[in-house]
This record gives C-alpha cells, structure tokens and sequence, in this order.
C-alpha cells in the first residue's frame, strides 16, 4: 500500500513540537491553533505547559502530548513515573519518556526496562513513547533499548529529544523498525526540517514525526502526492 505524502495525510504523522525552555504561554497557544489548523497528530510540549494546551486543544482530534525524564532521562524511576502520572492527570493522551541512558551503557538492562514499565504503569491509557537517544548508543545498545521498550509494553520507541549530539537518521530508524516488527510505532525526531527529511524517516520505516517545523513540511508537500513505499 502506497504511502501517502500529501499535506493533510503528513500532517496527521506530526507531532507539533515545542520544548525550548522558553518557550511563552502565547508561542505554546499559537502552536495549539497552527495544530488545530493544519491537523496535526499532537502537540508536544513541557509538563508544565500540559494543562494549558490540553484545554485549547479539547473536544479535536489534536492531541497533549508532554515529555517526561526531559531531555536526560537521568531521573529516577520513581520521579519520571510521578511526572507521568501527573501529566496524564493534567491532559496528556500521549507521553514521550527519556529512558536511563547511563544505566544502558553500563548494561543494566533490569534497571531500563524496569524504568520504562514504572512510567508504563504510571500512564495506562495515554500513549508511550520512548526516547532511546540513539545518537549515544551502539546499534547494539539500540536493539536492546528497542527490545526492552517493547517488552515493557510501550506503544513507540523514538530516536532522540533534538537536545543531544544527533537527531534521527534514516539508518536508526530502519534499525529500529527492524527490531521491533510491524506493528509497534516508530518515531523519528529531531533535525526533521524539511519533506525531504521526513519522507526518508517515513519511507524507512517511521509511523510519526517530532517536529517544530511541521508547518513548512507541509507547505512543500503536492497535493494529492501518493509516492512512497
């Protein structure tokens, strides 16, 4: 079946992202309208601004989106599971979970997956995703926090914030894809500015976008554009 690259298809794999640290009450409000506008699948903002752009975004199809463990992931278990459960209370359908990258690279892997299941339990019924960083990691350190988001029952896994030394590639992605099979959600983030980009993310296997630049994505996609894989 052929993807889909024209605007209101591509809008609906972008989640409209704003996460600068000063980031205003207005800029987080015009994000929410450009989303309503362009439908986008969410908006993806810090904790503290959940509320706020839960409310604008009520009764559409635009989902709060917030970030959790942000942008190191060095928190403990106890916290991010507390800042989940505290976003879901405030209006976030989906979260996005740095996982432990320090405990990954030591190899202990017990301490990751018990980590990603602690903000599993803590958001039943709003979407997770988790953020692997794998600008950090060895492809063989991708695979395992690929499979251990998995078997915590994440619904995605994502490659980067875009507040380290990398956003997403076209190999990790495909890495990822192949790694958790057809049917778990893959999202690509970071350095995503352009259609080109993000056609290369989808064509490799990515079901959603994290991007701040969504608007001019869609602004270069032809109408009625069905090419791809």
């Amino acid at each position: 079946m052929a993807q889909s690259f024209d605007p209101k298809s591509l809008a609906s794999l972008i989640d409209h992202t704003i996460l600068k640290p000063d980031a205003t009450t207005a800029q987080v409000t015009t994000a929410c309208e450009q989303a309503l506008r362009h439908g986008f699948k969410s908006v993806c903002v810090n904790p503290v601004q959940v509320r706020t752009v839960a409310g604008l975004l009520a009764g559409s199809d635009v989902r709060a989106c917030s970030v959790i463990g942000f942008p190191l992931g060095a928190g403990t278990s106890r916290i991010k599971a507390a800042e989940a459960a505290a976003a879901v209370a405030d209006g976030a359908a989906e979260i996005d979970m740095v996982i432990d990258i320090g405990a990954l690279k030591d190899g202990r892997t017990d301490a990751v997956g018990a980590d990603i299941a602690a903000v599993r339990d803590a958001c039943r019924g709003a979407v997770l995703k988790v953020i692997i960083e794998a600008c950090l990691l060895t492809d063989d350190e991708k695979r395992t926090a690929c499979r251990l988001a998995k078997a915590a029952g994440a619904d995605f896994v994502k490659t980067s914030t875009g507040f380290s030394t990398g956003g997403a590639t076209r190999a990790d992605v495909a890495l990822m894809r192949a790694e958790v099979g057809p049917d778990m959600g893959v999202k690509a983030s970071g350095g995503i500015r352009t259609l080109e980009v993000a056609r290369a993310m989808i064509e490799a296997g990515a079901t959603r976008l994290g991007t701040s630049s969504g608007i001019a994505i869609i602004g270069e996609a032809p109408a009625g554009d069905a090419s791809g894989p």
